[in-house]
């Protein structure tokens, strides 16, 4: 599925997908994307994923991230991960040769041998019993080229009024909405100084020596020179030119006769002409420049992952499988989600499990809408959740609370409710608890009900950082022109926990500075800190909280009527989540606290 986002509401299009089936079986999508298929005679690009040594790679896993231990910190190469936990080389032969007598083509094996990839009719595909406990799942590319993936990001339409910083602009508003009377107009997005002054970004801790990489799933416009016009603008030191590299990774996300569309911001802006959606795609912009407001000194490696879910999964696979002596990064920032159901869980669950034990730490945005997503509810996933941060004149935090907001609309003087806008989380049904948790996370957002059984099962997210579009972070792109060559720069106003993730991303980079050994998977340590000065507990707005900073007002504009989000109101029932003192749902253990989250980070890593 592929998502576009506006500030009140969600339009939801459907992308074909593909799978392949095991003796009439699907391995790896379910619902109406098993129904869709495909025409008998289309050519797709499939990728049979190989099943590796999943016990053996957990307690590796476990023993590399948990402190304390013989193995913590002591990692795996890329070709050494596949020798010790991935398939055979026999078994991928046995599945290579499968998918060239059934008719498909140009099959080849991945470098890490973690799939198999071939195009082909997929109708004709059926994999056979005796390779099914071979195979952890299939994943195939959308018709048109469409993202499979919900990109889990919100962008502001062109604000009519917005305020510079939080509180600058305040309106009154009748009648009362659920007893509020005015509220704080949106921010028209944060810059780079803000943003350092309420995450603690010092010239001490900058990043200098780690890679960051970031997976997308489209190739922004001159990136580099969008960079260097970020920094510029935001009285940040120039990029150096080796700062920065761009690749592909994984396949296009084409099938056979079908066109791709040459330029990602005027199909944007003609999507969201279509469904009053954002103007420009601006995702990969936004996730470079949060790392560089952050940690400007960090190397950042861009692995675009050709517009689909199985190119997405591609993308952060590169960054594992590396040169094979060593992956191209030790930190990959995803900020991108995928429905549950949509493809193979275990597929996920295995690429997490390689990332853990090569010492790359795996972030994940929790999603924009109330509930689960993949792969951030995922054990060895790090999930980040978003929250509502208001920046004052100063530079202070002013509110802080976790991003769940009761929308409205103005319209003939009667307040019509449009649902709750929410970073995603909750508590898995799938995944018991994983022992980073216990003891920190409730049993009230731990147990569920899974039919007739209570289970304790994996929360969602882990921590957290800005994510809310009321007060979200001024992102600046460039635009192909009509000449087909780069246009200006300009800058949006852009936030979801796409956001969030690369914000957490780079302050894990500025901890990592220096150090000669990676943080890697960093949930086991991250628990650790959980009540202390190294993270912000996040909370629900008190009651005492002034009006303005209890909601944003959007004055009416361009024929939309007015419309106010209040803070800190989450839905019922939407997957347990909810803002409370201590672990929550909607932010975890909390947002970063500037240094102290560094040093904690440090002293926790206890070397």
């Amino acid at each position: 599925m592929s998502k576009v986002f506006t500030r009140s509401r969600v339009v939801v299009a459907a992308a074909g997908c593909v799978a392949l089936v095991a003796g009439g079986a699907v391995l790896g999508l379910s619902g109406s994307a098993q129904a869709a298929g495909a025409s008998p005679a289309e050519q797709r690009n499939v990728q049979v994923w190989l099943t590796p040594d999943i016990a053996g790679a957990t307690a590796f896993a476990d023993s590399v991230s948990t402190p304390g231990g013989a193995g913590f910190h002591h990692y795996l190469s890329p070709n050494a991960y596949t020798a010790r936990f991935g398939p055979s080389a026999a078994h991928a032969k046995a599945v290579s040769d499968w998918l060239s007598s059934v008719g498909m083509t140009q099959v080849r094996v991945s470098g890490g041998r973690d799939y198999v990839s071939a195009i082909g009719d997929p109708a004709k595909a059926q994999v056979p019993a005796s390779l099914a406990p071979d195979v952890l799942g299939v994943t195939g590319i959308g018709e048109d080229g469409t993202p499979g993936a919900a990109r889990a990001a919100t962008s502001n339409q062109a604000a009519p009024a917005c305020s510079q910083y939080w509180g600058q602009h305040v309106q009154s508003y009748q009648p009362a909405y659920q007893g509020l009377t005015k509220g704080s107009l949106p921010i028209c997005g944060y810059s780079a100084a803000q943003l350092r002054a309420a995450y603690g970004a010092t010239s001490a801790n900058t990043g200098k020596g780690v890679t960051v990489a970031l997976t997308e799933d489209s190739t922004p416009t001159a990136m580099f020179a969008t960079l260097t016009d970020y920094a510029k603008a935001n009285h940040l030191p120039a990029p150096r030119r080796d700062q920065f590299r761009e690749v592909q990774g994984g396949a296009v996300c084409t099938s056979t006769g079908s066109t791709a569309a040459t330029d990602r911001h005027a199909a944007a802006a003609s999507a969201g002409s279509a469904t009053s959606g954002p103007p420009v795609d601006d995702e990969a912009e936004m996730d470079s420049e949060a790392v560089y407001a952050l940690a400007p000194d960090a190397d950042q490696l861009m692995i675009v992952g050709g517009g689909c879910d199985q190119g997405l999964l591609d993308a952060a696979l590169t960054v594992l499988t590396g040169d094979g002596n060593h992956p191209s990064a030790t930190i990959e920032s995803n900020s991108w989600q995928i429905p549950v159901g949509t493809e193979p869980a275990a597929v996920m669950h295995a690429i997490d499990l390689r990332a853990a034990a090569e010492g790359v730490g795996a972030y994940f945005a929790s999603g924009d809408t109330p509930g689960l997503t993949m792969p951030a509810s995922d054990p060895y996933a790090t999930a980040v959740g978003g929250t509502t941060l208001g920046i004052g004149a100063h530079n202070k935090r002013v509110l802080e609370t976790g991003w769940s907001s009761a929308q409205a609309s103005l319209d003939n003087g009667t307040w019509t409710d449009s649902g709750i806008s929410s970073a995603g989380g909750g508590t898995s049904p799938d995944y018991a608890q994983p022992a980073y948790q216990k003891g920190v996370v409730p049993a009230s957002m731990s147990q569920i009900r899974v039919g007739d059984r209570t289970v304790t099962g994996r929360a969602v997210p882990d921590i957290s950082a800005d994510g809310d579009p009321d007060t979200g972070m001024l992102v600046g792109y460039i635009q192909q022109g009509t000449d087909a060559k780069p246009g200006p720069y300009q800058a949006e106003p852009n936030a979801g926990t796409s956001l969030a993730t690369p914000l957490v991303a780079a302050l894990v980079a500025d901890a990592q500075q220096g150090r000669t050994t990676a943080f890697g998977f960093i949930n086991p340590l991250l628990y650790r800190l959980s009540g202390t000065g190294a993270v912000r507990d996040v909370l629900p707005p008190a009651a005492a909280t002034a009006q303005q900073d209890r909601d944003s007002y959007t004055p009416a504009s361009d024929g939309l009527s007015p419309s106010v989000d209040v803070f800190g109101v989450t839905a019922p029932g939407a997957g347990q989540q909810v803002i409370a003192k201590g672990y929550d749902t909607l932010t975890g253990v909390g947002t970063p606290n500037g240094g102290a989250f560094i040093a904690g980070l440090r002293k926790a890593a206890g070397r």
